[in-house]
């Protein structure tokens, strides 16, 4: 960097720090910087909305105080007409703040239902591949607190169990990659006062506001439920409750896989002694899904449904050999023996 650029861009941060004046910024500050605590670099990804630019502030102020790298990172799902437009203009913004960022697409056919889900999906798998690229062990997103209440509510519709229930937390691990939510614990109002301070625009997608997608019909439930009543405080508090009750079921998911299986020295197949199916349903669901996501070199867990269906024809069939397909895996029982190895 020559110095007319190492200059430039001193003096922006410099501005940036600046905005830590603000009496309110700075402690939304302090208390980011206390619940992060990551010494390494990281990856930023960008929508363009008020709570990722917050977050775009946030981790850049804790980059030049830590003196880690952070590389920010436009997702351009190319789902609307302006979405191209939109993410130059987002790229340009933080431009202004000397915060530099490059822009991932989506290239391909679109989905025409299950929209957000699949878009989801996609973003993840463009940061995880560029982590990758660069060696990088953690992606930020900007969810906040609203978002897991919206979460709790989109599960409990779907009839998800107790993980699903509480599986947005704030972190959580993709291929290895460690997707990180530092503003889960934050309000939406106060990310707002963040992003109107200091770049003083932002992007509103308008899906956000269309009936259409369930994660929008949710929000506006919330908000009508609040008006008849609902705490927030006692949700979480809920939700918290659950999340203990969570882990005391993974530790004896953790006993069961230990006690219970037997990986082969080369990775490729597991063997599951008669004892693994005889825990608690729950456990053993688990222990299952886990061990089938592994073999198949899986980002995400089968379907439940899908993998109670085989639980029940494991311990109800009464054959001596039976074989079963479910991602990617092979799965063979003979006699009392369970054996999941990977499809080829």
């Amino acid at each position: 960097m020559s110095p007319k650029n190492l200059n430039a861009s001193n003096k922006t941060h410099k501005n940036l720090l600046n905005k830590l004046r603000d009496k309110r910024i700075f402690q939304i500050y302090r208390k980011f910087e206390r619940n992060f605590k990551l010494n390494q670099d990281f990856i930023v990804g960008v929508s363009g909305g008020s709570d990722s630019l917050a977050l775009c502030f946030l981790s850049k102020i804790y980059s030049i105080k830590k003196s880690f790298n952070a590389h920010y990172y436009i997702v351009d799902h190319r789902l609307r007409k302006n979405s191209s437009t939109e993410a130059q203009s987002v790229k340009k913004l933080l431009k202004k703040y000397n915060i530099k960022s490059d822009i991932l697409k989506w290239y391909g056919k679109k989905p025409i239902s299950n929209i957000q889900s699949l878009a989801r999906n996609k973003r993840y798998s463009l940061l995880i591949s560029q982590a990758k690229k660069l060696n990088i062990k953690t992606i930020l997103t900007g969810h906040h607190i609203d978002d897991l209440y919206e979460n709790f509510f989109i599960r409990i519709s779907r009839g998800s169990g107790l993980n699903g229930l509480v599986s947005f937390s704030e972190k959580t691990l993709i291929d290895k990659v460690n997707i990180v939510r530092p503003l889960i614990s934050f309000e939406k109002k106060h990310l707002n006062y963040v992003t109107s301070n200091v770049f003083t625009t932002y992007m509103d997608d308008p899906s956000n506001e269309d009936n259409k997608f369930k994660r929008v019909r949710i929000r506006k439930l919330i908000k009508h439920l609040q008006n008849d009543g609902l705490d927030k405080n006692k949700l979480l508090l809920t939700i918290k409750n659950l999340k203990d009750s969570n882990e005391t079921i993974k530790f004896y998911v953790a006993k069961n896989l230990t006690d219970n299986s037997y990986i082969h020295k080369d990775k490729s197949k597991i063997i599951l002694n008669e004892e693994f199916f005889n825990q608690p349903h729950e456990v053993t669901f688990r222990s299952l899904s886990e061990i089938i996501k592994f073999v198949g070199n899986k980002y995400y867990s089968v379907r439940g449904k899908k993998v109670e269906n085989v639980i029940d024809k494991l311990k109800g069939e009464t054959r001596i050999s039976l074989k079963l397909t479910l991602g990617n895996c092979i799965i063979y029982k003979v006699k009392q023996t369970v054996i999941v190895l990977k499809e080829h």
